[in-house]
């Protein structure tokens, strides 16, 4: 049986990168990866300008007088005269600096005096209230490295050096099924001994958010002639063939021959809980990925392996999620030789300061609620217990999308 770390390490090594890219304009670019870096051919921000609304000064002035004539208005936009000696002009938050100003005063501190500005500020410096020509990028420069996850904040930095279109790696075409005869479609009368079909949904769900194509081909019977069709299938649409249930040894569970039947199968027995059953291999050429078939299992699965394995196929450069440290508010009394992930939630205890990870009561392999209940999962290291006041590890699950 191979570690956590073992598994994850061989996995994310055996991930090869595509290099099938396109052009897209930055509006449609959000959760795509650059295939590219993103170099600005200008400065930002391109000229002086006031960081408040106020009065652009030539500072030397303030050492004869305080009170000045307004020689010009600047809102943002417009083209200044250089300044007037002896007096202010009045200029508007991002306007440019006139030539001959060297300090923004803000109208908080200034007053009118009749038709003039009186300047109550008690010192000035150099500077001040100005933003610099290139203070924020420099022309050259490459604001975002290839391999780079796209957010909503990068694409208005793409979009503030007057760049309109990005050039990424192709979504990755993920093929999915799920298998077992046991398993009904929502929607579908309940019927003795049927369980509702859970994990297509979570899969459904998930591959389009990390920004990847779902080709969802349902679910398959629990015979070994559908699955070897729906194998070929798959790997002939998709990347990345990717079930879950049915990568077991029973007499049920097709996965298995199918594979071996079409290309090669490495099964896993990984360290870990819950998700011990997990296999990788390829059909035909193209990858393969057995989650198993508990609820609970496959989300942790593929969370904690195929989301990683996937990202760097995809060109993502750091797949890496960094844990928060946090205070057990809990006890775990009894050591596991697996490594266990936790379904847990960040809280503040009452009448404390303090944040604190809980964890959910019930921890079984079926128990979606769990998942939708945490915010993360916490990790207890294999043969170790925790007691509460303990320090643990926890991985947020927003950071897994």
């Amino acid at each position: 049986m191979k570690t956590f770390d073992e598994a994850l390490s061989y996995l994310v090594s055996q991930a090869k990168k595509t290099r099938q890219t396109e052009t897209v304009a930055i509006a449609e670019a959000m959760g795509r990866v650059l295939a590219e870096p993103v170099v600005s051919s200008v400065m930002v921000p391109p000229h002086d300008n006031s960081e408040m609304d106020g009065y652009a000064i030539d500072r030397m002035d303030l050492t004869h007088e305080d009170t000045f004539r307004v020689s010009q208005r600047i809102p943002a936009g417009a083209t200044p005269e250089p300044l007037e000696v002896g007096t202010v002009a009045r200029i508007f938050t991002g306007a440019p600096i006139p030539k001959g100003a060297n300090a923004v005063i803000m109208q908080e501190e200034t007053e009118m005096v009749g038709d003039k500005v009186r300047i109550t500020a008690k010192s000035t410096r150099p500077g001040q209230s100005i933003r610099k020509t290139g203070e924020d990028i420099e022309a050259g420069t490459a604001i975002l490295e290839k391999g780079h996850r796209l957010r909503s904040q990068d694409l208005g930095l793409i979009a503030s050096i007057g760049i309109d279109e990005v050039t990424v790696y192709r979504p990755l075409k993920i093929a999915t099924f799920t298998t077992g005869d046991e398993l009904l479609e929502p929607g579908e009368t309940p019927q003795p001994g049927k369980i509702f079909n859970a994990n297509r949904y979570v899969l459904a769900g998930a591959l389009p958010k990390l920004g990847f194509e779902l080709i969802d081909l349902g679910h398959v019977k629990d015979t070994l002639e559908e699955t070897i069709d729906v194998m070929k299938q798959a790997a002939e649409l998709a990347d990345v063939v990717m079930t879950t249930g049915g990568v077991s040894v029973g007499e049920e569970d097709h996965i298995k021959p199918a594979i071996e039947s079409l290309g090669s199968l490495e099964m896993w027995k990984v360290k870990m809980k819950p998700g011990k059953p997990l296999a990788f291999g390829q059909i035909q050429g193209t990858p393969f990925i057995g989650l198993p078939g508990n609820p609970v299992s496959a989300f942790a699965t593929f969370n904690l392996f195929a989301r990683p394995y996937l990202m760097q196929m995809q060109g993502v450069k750091n797949i890496c999620i960094t844990p928060i440290w946090l205070e057990a508010d809990f006890d775990w009394p009894n050591a596991n030789f697996r490594r266990e992930f936790a379904r847990a939630r960040i809280t503040v205890p009452e009448g404390e300061q303090k944040t604190v990870a809980q964890v959910y009561p019930k921890q079984g392999s079926g128990v979606l609620t769990s998942t939708v209940w945490a915010e993360g999962f916490v990790v207890i290291p294999e043969d170790q217990t925790v007691s509460k006041g303990d320090r643990v590890k926890f991985y947020p699950f927003a950071e897994m999308v």
